[in-house]
């Protein structure tokens, strides 16, 4: 057993107050600077980037937009351009060059209403293939953009003829793992998590877990799929076993009520694939450690094979804000340093011990 001092320890190291709502926060790549995104009061959006500095951190530059800004991601983009994508409250994709953030490199009008979410992959050295960009969005369509096609999403997901459209809230890449293969999972206010193949342009599963699914997010993009997080606004969420699907039952899950609110986030740290942090709607951090089974499959009745699930072991819980939290950002050069925003219009870096030990 472990001992209290031995368990990882989540510090707050800096904190800053802002004067604006902010919606997300990204670590820049290969840098001590992070990115935060959201709106002022007088409806206008807003790019911040702050550097760590002697235990500071110092903005370096405020860019001001037309509309608020939502959600981004630097998934897409090589380690030397480092362009983030965003998407805004007006349905548009836009790819900024931070250095000249006057207009953006790439820009297209994505969805008739807000983008919730974005995700990337094919950049930063992370999955192969394309680099290409997911958005979903209240109009409940899910696109797949290229950034060197122009205006055509080169995959669109959308609700059938008489279906209702739901609210998608959350999209993520994952199994691209080789120049062919690409997924994109989906979450919607209804509760489904859909799995679409983009290879086969086919969707791959689909289940419902009865309650508007806040965040999904596979363990890795890059390699064959093999675990993915679901979060949900009752405080659950489900962890997903994909290296085996069952042709009637699906991917095998184990769930935990880990909040006593919304599970706004989860983000996998990039050194560990098996620890992830889920953010919560009561302002706390959960840091969580998957454990695999003896027998990650087994046999039914019908001699097919069916997955068996894990377990997951809280390692540690703080509350960091009176308010939710937001986004959450791993650092992918410094484990265990971490940002996260809350509605509490603060952004917070901090610093989560032990992580090598586990």
């Amino acid at each position: 057993m472990t001992t209290p001092f031995e368990k990882p320890q989540i510090i707050s190291h800096i904190q800053k107050s802002l004067n604006y709502t902010v919606f997300d926060s990204k670590w820049i790549p290969c840098s001590a600077k992070f990115v935060c995104l959201g709106n002022f009061a007088r409806g206008t959006g807003v790019m911040q980037i702050y550097e760590v500095q002697h235990g500071e951190v110092q903005l370096v530059k405020e860019i001001e937009k037309a509309r608020p800004i939502k959600c981004g991601t630097f998934g897409a983009t090589s380690l030397q351009q480092r362009h983030i994508a965003t998407g805004d409250f007006d349905g548009n994709l836009s790819v900024w060059n931070l250095e000249v953030p006057d207009v953006p490199v790439y820009s297209v009008k994505a969805h008739k209403e807000i983008v919730n979410s974005i995700d990337g992959v094919g950049g930063l050295g992370i999955g192969d293939g394309a680099p290409e960009i997911v958005t979903g969005s209240r109009d409940g369509t899910v696109k797949v953009w290229d950034s060197r096609q122009k205006d055509t999403p080169v995959a669109n997901m959308e609700p059938v003829e008489g279906e209702t459209k739901r609210d998608c809230w959350t999209v993520a890449f994952g199994h691209a793992f080789n120049d062919q293969d690409r997924c994109v999972c989906a979450g919607y206010d209804n509760g489904d998590i859909k799995l679409f193949d983009l290879r086969n342009m086919s969707l791959r599963w689909e289940k419902n877990i009865q309650n508007g699914v806040c965040c999904v997010e596979f363990d890795r993009k890059d390699i064959n799929m093999n675990k993915l997080v679901a979060t949900s606004l009752e405080g659950k969420f489900h962890v997903f076993d994909l290296r085996t699907q069952h042709p009637t039952k699906g991917f095998a899950s184990v769930s935990e009520k880990a909040h006593k609110s919304t599970v706004w986030q989860v983000r996998h740290l990039p050194q560990n694939r098996d620890i992830f942090m889920t953010a919560g709607g009561a302002g706390n951090l959960q840091l969580w450690k998957y454990e695999y089974p003896a027998q990650r499959s087994k046999k039914d009745s019908d001699e097919l094979e069916m997955g068996v699930a894990g377990a997951v072991t809280l390692l540690q819980n703080v509350t960091l804000s009176s308010q939710p939290i937001g986004s959450l950002d791993w650092s992918p050069d410094k484990q265990g340093l971490c940002v996260c925003s809350a509605f509490d219009q603060t952004v917070r870096v901090l610093i989560v011990t032990k992580l090598s030990r586990l």
